[in-house]
C-alpha cells in the first residue's frame, strides 16, 4: 500500500512540474497553467502586438514569443518587428530582439542541430536565423513566396517547410546550403503544417476543400489528400508516429487520424476555433488552444476523449509544454 501510494505521489509530483505557456492574441499577454491542478498560475503582459507563437530553447528556461502585428495573414494591420525573449522561471521578459523593420514574425522553431532559433519572418518572404544566446540576427533563407506562416523542421535538421497562405503553397528550403529548393503546390489557400517523426511526410491543410494534403518529402510533391470531416488546421504527431490530432477549426472539434490507414477514427468536441495541438512526451495527454473561447482543452490521448477545459485568456493560441528542472 505504502509502495503504490509513493508511486502515485511521485508520479503526481513529477506531472506536477509540467507547465503549459500559452501566448493570448487578442489580451497580449502570456500565460502560465500548471497542467495537473488545471488551472492558471500565472499571467504576464507581453508587451507589444501581438505574440500568435511561442517556442522555448530545449532547456525550457527561455522562452520566444514573436510580435506578429495587429491583423491575420494578409489582411491589413501594422507589421511586427520584435521577438520577446522571457525567462521561464521568473515570468519576465529579459529581452527584446528588433528586426529593424516590419517582418510579421510568426513562428519560431529551435534548431538543436545548427544551435539557432528559426522564425518565420513574412514580409521579407523568409525564414530567419537568430542566435538563441547573443539575441543577434544572423542570416535569412528565401522562401519564394508570400505569407510564409508557419514552419517545421526536418528531425535530420536538413531541411524546413513553410506553409504559405495565401499562395497555396509549400516551401522546401535546404538549410545547409541556405536556399530555396523547390514550391509545392497545394490548393488556393492552405493553413498550418506538420511533419511526421521519422520526416518521410509533411501535412499541410487545404482552406478550401476539407482535405489534407501528404506531402511525400523523397520527391516534394503531394502524394495524395486525405478527406476530413471539415476544415483542418493545427496539428501535432503523437511521440509514437502512430496518430495525428488535428484541429477542426470551423467545427470545434479535433479529428484522431491514423496515420498507418490515413483514415479518421475520431472526432471529439473542443472549444470554439481550435488552433494548436501539443502532446506530453509521453503521448498520454494534449492540449488543444481555442481561439474564440480562449480555452485549453486538455485531452486523453488514449481514451481520446476530453478530461478539463481551462481558461487562458481572449485568442489563445499558440503554446509550449516546460518542465521544471
Amino acid at each position: 500500500m505504502k509502495i503504490a501510494l509513493a508511486a502515485t505521489l511521485f508520479a503526481t509530483s513529477a506531472l506536477a512540474q509540467s507547465t503549459l505557456l500559452v501566448t493570448n492574441q487578442t489580451d497580449r499577454s502570456l500565460t502560465y497553467i500548471d497542467t495537473v491542478a488545471g488551472k492558471v498560475i500565472d499571467t504576464i503582459p507581453e508587451n507589444g502586438v501581438t505574440g500568435h507563437e511561442i517556442t522555448t530553447t530545449p532547456d525550457g528556461k527561455i522562452a520566444f514569443v514573436p510580435m506578429y502585428g495587429s491583423a491575420g495573414v494578409g489582411k491589413p494591420g501594422t507589421d511586427g518587428a520584435e521577438i520577446q525573449v522571457v525567462d521561464v522561471a521568473s515570468h519576465k521578459i529579459i529581452h527584446t530582439i528588433n528586426f529593424g523593420h516590419g517582418v510579421r514574425p510568426h513562428k519560431p522553431v529551435y534548431d538543436t542541430h545548427r544551435n539557432v532559433l528559426w522564425v518565420t519572418t513574412e514580409i521579407d518572404q523568409s525564414i530567419t536565423a537568430i542566435d538563441p544566446k547573443t539575441y543577434k540576427v544572423l542570416y535569412s533563407i528565401p522562401t519564394g513566396q508570400a505569407e510564409s506562416h508557419m514552419l517545421v523542421l526536418s528531425p535530420d535538421g536538413h531541411h524546413a517547410y513553410t506553409a504559405n497562405v495565401g499562395p497555396g503553397t509549400v516551401s522546401v528550403l535546404d538549410l545547409d546550403a541556405k536556399k530555396l529548393v523547390t514550391i509545392i503546390p497545394i490548393s488556393k489557400n492552405t493553413q498550418r503544417i506538420t511533419i511526421t517523426n521519422d520526416g518521410k511526410y509533411v501535412f499541410t491543410s487545404d482552406q478550401v476543400e476539407p482535405r489534407l494534403a501528404v506531402i511525400d518529402t523523397a520527391t516534394n510533391k503531394v502524394k495524395n489528400y486525405v478527406a476530413l470531416p471539415a476544415s483542418g488546421y493545427g496539428g501535432a504527431i503523437t511521440p509514437d508516429g502512430k496518430t495525428l490530432i488535428l484541429c477542426l477549426v470551423h467545427a470545434n472539434k479535433v479529428a484522431f487520424l491514423d496515420l498507418a490507414t490515413m483514415k479518421v477514427t475520431k472526432v471529439i468536441p473542443v472549444g470554439e476555433y481550435p488552433q494548436a495541438v501539443v502532446i506530453t512526451k509521453d503521448g498520454k495527454r494534449a492540449f488543444v488552444s481555442s481561439l474564440h473561447s480562449g480555452t485549453i482543452d486538455e485531452l486523453d490521448v488514449v481514451k481520446q476523449e476530453q478530461v478539463k477545459s481551462i481558461f487562458s485568456g481572449k485568442g489563445a493560441d499558440g503554446m509550449v509544454l516546460v518542465s521544471a528542472k
